[in-house]
């Protein structure tokens, strides 16, 4: 086995590495061909060293792969060659740890393991160094290889480190040169084609020093002619007389840049349209440089917009004096533009009805029909529905006709109007609701007056006793028919005044009645007649047999208003607590006369009514609860 090779240096072969060094700088120097740079600095790393061959391993993919970059001593094909950055290769860990490392004698090295084809190329001893650029990046590495065992020493570990510590910064130039290069031939490349853009350069005295193809296209003026000119030549007269040209300026000096989106003027006098910007560029040490300008032609986008605006405010105009609500919108619904007529009804601004906002004043009840009427009108061609929309004045939902047909061309718009329909629909309703009504009225008393005779009929032991029942019961239905008949278009019969006709019709005396409730509960009409009969059966009862029959006897009546527990509708609570009466029946036996009047509370009113009803005879009297949603709500202050 051959011993690791020693190389004493003397002092000819130290001149020979300085004179590679000074050979690699001014190589570098001369050219800008990275590959030819890498090259270079293997050939001449190779000769100060004496090895035969080396090369540059440059990390590719995120640190996974190296990649030959360049070669010097090996066959052409190995320059592109990528190898894997295993764990366990010297190139690896030379990389991670910055640090170089030298293998002697790869027969013999069992730190790394070397990769497969330089053991074929016959590769017995290397030194890996790496590569840096600025800010401590990585490159790669700098590998010298001998096809003997060698000794490489402090002297060749320092040679080598020093050589890569050059070579680093000139990579590191060419890199950003390149950036550099493609970065000016792209904006080269955009400004030459872009001929619809007006690009150009002034002075910090606002000189026109470069004018690219898009300007002489857009104001007239070829390169020669403008280079020199003032930039305010290419404003109009009324925007020079009014200063417009110098506070662009001063605008974009002061902030950066500055709107340039005014008409200009070509060099034949004509004006023309531009949408740009005007940019302050500034030296390394914040003094103005000049200022880059791009501004493209729109102007015949800007009279076609012009053309549109005025037609706009023609229609507008001219929907001003209608008495409907206007408005556009696009495909489904979505609100494009709404009249002031629209405004002033809803409260909306224009900006809060835009899209789908216009349904925030729109009655809840009625929107998924609205969205509805809005998914087949395209199919129709053409959408009509009614719903109630909000008045800003009072908060009310006045009842509106929708009707609304789709324009023409591209950008499909569908011109609609609402039109006030709260009367007609208030007619209508109140048609039905007095037929109703009626026809209601009439089945129920009918209804009523059956069922009164066939309970008093069962509970009646003789002629007499029914006579005497049912009239008292017929009493009951015609105060509650009275008490509807005396009542307005709108008006409701409240809790009180029908407690208080029930109670007047029997009683004469209320010094034993407490009374504890709000006034003015407005109920049902529909349900008005059972509840009524309620009242009647416990009334009677108290004043034969109950608390008002007693001479200890009490009678508390209380009732309020309350939301039932799945928070629906408002339920009017009514409490009937006796107080005082001797010789009460037992809990499972039926009071004196309370058969068609407990059965009434107990089956027939949750029955009709929904209600949930309690009737306990209990020490001293009976008590009873009804909890019904008969209730409208409180008559309104």
């Amino acid at each position: 086995m051959t011993a690791p090779r020693k190389q004493v240096l003397d002092h000819g072969q130290l001149i020979k590495r300085q004179k590679a060094l000074a050979d690699f700088g001014e190589f570098a120097l001369r050219s800008d061909d990275l590959d030819a740079v890498l090259s270079e600095a293997c050939r001449l790393v190779s000769d100060a060293v004496e090895t035969r061959r080396s090369k540059v391993l440059e990390i590719q993919e995120g640190g996974q792969k190296l990649r030959v970059r360049a070669a010097v001593g090996w066959q052409p094909d190995i320059v592109g060659l990528e190898l894997d950055m295993e764990d366990h290769s010297s190139e690896t860990y030379s990389i991670r740890t910055g640090e170089p490392v030298i293998t002697q004698d790869i027969t013999k090295e069992e730190r790394f393991k070397t990769p497969d084809f330089m053991q074929a190329a016959g590769v017995a001893a290397l030194a890996n160094v790496p590569i840096f650029l600025s800010g401590n990046r990585t490159f790669g590495l700098l590998q010298v290889d001998d096809l003997e065992p060698r000794d490489f020493g402090e002297e060749d570990t320092q040679f080598l480190r020093t050589y890569a510590t050059i070579l680093g910064p000139v990579i590191d130039r060419l890199h950003k040169m390149q950036a550099l290069q493609s970065t000016t031939e792209r904006f080269a490349l955009v400004v030459e084609n872009a001929r619809d853009y007006a690009i150009f350069v002034a002075d910090s005295q606002d000189r026109i020093v470069d004018w690219h193809k898009g300007a002489e296209k857009v104001f007239g003026w070829t390169a020669g002619e403008a280079a020199g000119m003032s930039c305010s030549a290419l404003f109009t007269a009324e925007d020079r007389a009014k200063g417009e040209d110098r506070k662009e300026i001063e605008t974009a000096r002061r902030e950066g840049s500055a709107p340039d989106v005014r008409w200009h003027v070509r060099k034949d006098g004509s004006q023309v349209f531009v949408d740009g910007s005007t940019v302050c560029l500034r030296n390394a040490d914040g003094s103005v440089r000049g200022y880059l300008k791009i501004g493209q032609d729109v102007t015949e986008k800007h009279r076609t917009e012009q053309r549109l605006l005025e037609s706009e405010a023609l229609q507008r105009s001219l929907i001003a004096g209608v008495p409907q609500l206007v408005w556009r919108a696009r495909s489904a619904g979505l609100r494009i533009w709404s009249s002031p007529q629209w405004e002033r009804f809803t409260g909306q601004r224009d900006e809060d009805s835009f899209g789908m906002g216009w349904l925030n004043a729109i009655h809840p009840e009625d929107r998924d029909l609205v969205t509805a009427a809005w998914r087949e009108a395209e199919a129709k061609g053409g959408l009509e529905c009614e719903y109630r929309i909000r008045r800003a004045s009072d908060g009310e939902y006045i009842w509106h006709h929708s009707r609304s047909l789709p324009g023409s061309g591209l950008g499909l718009e569908w011109l609609g109007t609402c039109t006030d329909v709260q009367q007609l629909k208030e007619l209508q309703s109140n048609q039905e609701v007095m037929l109703a009504e009626l026809q209601h009225r009439t089945r129920n008393i009918v209804a009523v007056i059956r069922s009164l005779s066939l309970k008093t009929i069962e509970s009646s032991l003789t002629l007499e006793d029914f006579a005497e029942a049912f009239g008292h019961r017929l009493g009951a239905v015609a105060r509650v028919q009275s008490l509807l008949s005396q009542l307005g278009e709108y008006e409701r019969i409240t809790f009180d005044d029908l407690l208080d006709a029930e109670l007047a019709a029997h009683v004469t005396d209320r010094e034993k009645i407490t009374l504890d409730g709000p006034s003015g509960i407005r109920l049902r009409s529909r349900a008005i007649q059972t509840f009524a009969l309620a009242l009647h059966e416990l009334a009677t009862n108290a004043v034969k047999y109950g608390a008002l029959a007693s001479p200890q006897g009490g009678l508390t009546i209380r009732w309020r208003l309350e939301n039932e527990s799945d928070g629906g509708s408002p339920a009017l609570l009514l409490e009937w607590v006796e107080t005082g009466v001797e010789n009460m029946p037992a809990a499972d036996a039926p009071a004196k006369g309370s058969g068609y009047g407990r059965e009434l509370i107990e089956r027939a009113l949750p029955y009709q009514l929904k209600a949930k009803t309690t009737y306990e005879m209990g020490a001293g009297g009976i008590r009873c609860t009804i909890l019904a949603p008969i209730a409208i709500g409180a008559w309104k202050e």
